[in-house]
């Protein structure tokens, strides 16, 4: 099984990422944060900027709530070093990177790829 450390060799392993990715997801669906989270995207309406401003702050407070459950610090460092493990461990396991694009999801809007050739 495919696995990242951090740096007091806390092993965070695929499985343990697709465990805290899908907390993050059912914190994101919850009732309060749904209505606040809509709200925001109300506000931001179709504006990335917007988005930034209002969604991506109140989805990075909800991850640093659920993560700090799995031995991640609180605050900016534990959050790059949950994202950083994510990122390397989607690569090896696509279910964490299906979770981690659905949570995506929630402050970046979908980007449609065409494959039509002209």
């Amino acid at each position: 099984m495919a696995s990242a450390q951090i740096t007091n060799s806390f092993q965070f392993t695929a499985e343990k990422a697709r465990v805290a990715l899908s907390n993050v997801l059912e914190a994101l669906d919850s009732p309060e944060n749904s209505v606040k989270l809509g709200e925001a995207k109300d506000n931001a309406g179709n504006d990335m900027l917007k988005m930034m401003q209002y969604v991506f702050p109140i989805v990075l407070q909800i991850q640093m709530d659920v993560i700090k459950n799995y031995g991640f610090q609180e605050g900016r460092e534990g959050i790059v070093q949950f994202v950083q493990l994510i990122r390397t461990l989607e690569k090896e396991d696509p279910e964490v990177a299906h979770l981690h694009a659905q949570i995506r999801a929630h402050y970046l809007p979908p980007v449609s790829i065409s494959t039509e050739s002209s």
